[in-house]
């Protein structure tokens, strides 16, 4: 009975194996019609990899729960589910950034004999997310706090962007997509996050008072707001509300 809440944090890491999977498959990249005109192709497999990460998700806020429901934490339990978010979220997010880099170079001039070098820094983000999680386990004070950003919130965050660019027929948002330079200052800004001590918040609650809970009920009642407003696009926004609204943890920390 012990180790159930660890086969939840295996079926994490499968799903994030199954991510990371489809996305290799998707085969990514340009086609030209018969009348010459090169065109984008991302085929439908590369969502698959965000319904997999989404999956990954869920299950790794069941484990938790299961873990404390059948009192069953453990320290291996937190070794492995750190081990699986390494790859659903650090790994097959990285995966889906390599695959928008490929496209990206490919529509410049001669970007189809464009070096290996421009997709590397891809690998940035799970290196950040290896990090972020080692630390993490060694330091206990993370429990109504994070220091950095979540390893799961980053790997959303990336997620979604794939049925983003599917759903958006405006240029502008397919040229962001499409801009390599876009994607290296993505993976900065969200590898930096990850490492950084920015306190931000948890979604654990002591109790469920607004009273003491305010930013993490503004966070859910905002979130649920965005996601009837605006689908897939509503991901980055709450992102963004997400470290806005823990902003002022800083000053509460430090007094």
């Amino acid at each position: 009975m012990k180790h159930i809440p660890n086969l939840f944090t295996i079926l994490n890491l499968v799903f994030g194996c199954l991510a990371i999977i489809v996305v290799l498959q998707s085969g990514i990249g340009l086609i030209t019609t018969p009348d010459g005109v090169q065109m984008m192709n991302m085929p439908e497999q590369i969502f698959m990899a965000s319904l997999y990460i989404g999956l990954a998700a869920v299950i790794d806020f069941l484990d938790g729960f299961v873990a404390r429901l059948m009192k069953a934490a453990s320290p291996m339990g937190k070794q492995l589910d750190s081990l699986a978010d390494v790859v659903s979220f650090g790994v097959a997010p990285a995966m889906i950034i390599y695959q928008f880099l490929r496209l990206s170079v490919a529509r410049e001039a001669d970007g189809l004999d464009a070096s290996f070098v421009w997709l590397l820094p891809a690998l940035l983000l799970p290196c950040a997310a290896a990090w972020r999680l080692a630390r993490f386990n060694l330091d206990d004070t993370q429990t109504y706090h994070f220091k950095g950003v979540p390893v799961p919130a980053v790997g959303l965050l990336v997620a979604s962007f794939p049925l983003i660019f599917w759903n958006s027929t405006a240029e502008a948002v397919t040229g962001v997509f499409l801009n390599k330079w876009v994607w290296y200052a993505i993976v900065l800004l969200l590898s930096w996050l990850m490492v950084s001590n920015m306190p931000l918040l948890s979604l654990k609650f002591k109790d469920y008072s607004f009273r003491n809970n305010m930013a993490k009920w503004i966070l859910i009642i905002l979130a649920i707001i965005l996601i009837a407003l605006f689908k897939w696009s509503a991901v980055p926004l709450i992102f963004i509300a997400y470290i806005l609204l823990s902003l002022p943890l800083k000053k509460k920390i430090a007094s």
